[in-house]
């Protein structure tokens, strides 16, 4: 499975993945596919759930670090390897390299997560914090590279990365032999190329559908220009796909056997991971959660049976946190409401006790009484409640419009 500098471009075959599954077999977990009943409900077709977020380090990246790691010459892993990542693809490349006897440096950036840069470390790896970006910590990791000699892998431009993350499309195939459409979310590639190679070769009637979140999707006008097209300034809480240009390598392979790319929201997202908490019983970061998100963005749009690949859990706690008071509000079970009352002793209880008639939980409660736009005798009110959806935001509503009160903008 070893690849030269020179041959780094050469086309990955069915075979390259089975020599992956072999060299992960002991190493990877065969990670669980679980059946979903609420969305395959919404869906209108069996929906499963491939948890790669139950992988060692906690997403599918280890696969493919595994293979490549393992396929260097000795002169090459004696040189060391060294990586840049904010996440996933450094705790691979730490345990993957641990596993082998090979010294790691990981370069993240200032801003990374601690449980991140813990876990990195203590899976072996030498972490070094440069840049505030990951360009600016590629750039730090491919320079250290040409300085020392060490070897430098890519989170998803090689082709033993891609055999390697192929072995995930084996899985499904044998787990869920009646698949009609695989949904794999997309950052620079290496995944979908990698099930799509796999798949494509043994059941070529099967759909790949990749994802890709809305302010970070480089595959769509790459695609429409048959190239890799690099877009300024990413943006998506999904930072695990939070890629600014395909790779060239799984760029070619997406081209021609993934059949579709789609694009989902901020909101879906947070819908979509709150969803696999609540439901699923599963804890999944952002780019993990997307295939999911996709399902609701148009569920009745999938052939069915439908696997949604759970890309990674390593989600951070404070972003966790953020995203699903996020999704929460998506779903309508947070509301936000401003209005103004008399100021009189017992009007704030007066309006605590319309509310609890129709069963809003107050989260929290801001009174304000000095402002230059309040009457003598008015106060304003801004009250966030938990609610359980939209139809009970309009119930709120429209009991505080019957109570009296005038909701402000």
């Amino acid at each position: 499975m070893s690849y030269s500098r020179a041959d780094s471009l050469r086309p990955v075959t069915l075979d390259d993945v089975r020599g992956a599954q072999k060299m992960l077999s002991g190493v990877a977990r065969v990670t669980a596919m679980e059946g979903s009943r609420h969305l395959s409900q919404l869906a209108g077709t069996p929906v499963h759930l491939k948890c790669e977020n139950l992988q060692r380090t906690g997403s599918f990246k280890l696969r493919g670090a595994y293979v490549r790691i393992a396929g260097l010459l000795p002169e090459e892993r004696a040189a060391g390897v060294v990586a840049a990542s904010a996440g996933n693809h450094a705790q691979g490349v730490a345990l993957a390299s641990s596993l082998l006897g090979v010294h790691a440096t990981v370069f993240m950036p200032k801003g990374a997560p601690l449980p991140k840069m813990s876990a990195t470390r203590e899976y072996g790896a030498e972490v070094r914090l440069h840049g505030q970006v990951v360009d600016e910590t590629l750039a730090a990791a491919q320079e250290y590279a040409r300085e020392t000699g060490a070897v430098f892998i890519h989170p998803f431009d090689h082709p033993d990365i891609i055999a390697g993350q192929g072995t995930v499309g084996l899985e499904i195939l044998e787990q869920c032999p009646e698949v009609g459409t695989i949904l794999v979310g997309i950052g620079g590639g290496g995944l979908a190329a990698g099930i799509a190679v796999a798949v494509k070769a043994l059941r070529p009637d099967v759909r790949i559908v990749g994802v890709q979140a809305e302010g970070s999707a480089a595959y769509p006008p790459s695609l429409a220009a048959g190239r890799p097209v690099v877009i300024e300034n990413p943006a998506t809480m999904a930072d695990g796909i939070k890629v600014g240009c395909p790779g060239d390598v799984p760029f070619g392979i997406i081209r021609e056997l993934v059949d579709e790319v789609r694009t989902v929201t901020e909101d879906q997202l947070s819908a979509a991971l709150l969803l696999c908490l609540e439901r699923a019983k599963l804890v999944v970061e952002p780019a993990g959660a997307s295939p999911v998100a996709a399902l609701l963005g148009a569920p009745g749009t999938f052939h069915g049976p439908v696997v949604a690949v759970l890309s990674g859990g390593n989600v951070d706690p404070v972003l966790l946190q953020r995203v699903l008071r996020h999704g929460m509000a998506a779903q309508g079970r947070y509301l936000a409401v401003r209005l103004r009352l008399t100021d009189r002793p017992g009007a704030l209880a007066t309006l605590l006790g319309a509310l609890s008639v129709v069963d809003a939980n107050v989260l929290d409660v801001s009174h304000v009484r000095t402002d230059p736009r309040l009457g003598l005798t008015e106060a304003e009110v801004e009250l966030h409640l938990e609610t359980k959806g939209p139809a009970h935001c309009a119930e709120v509503g429209q009991a505080l419009r019957e109570a009296g009160y005038t909701v402000i903008d």
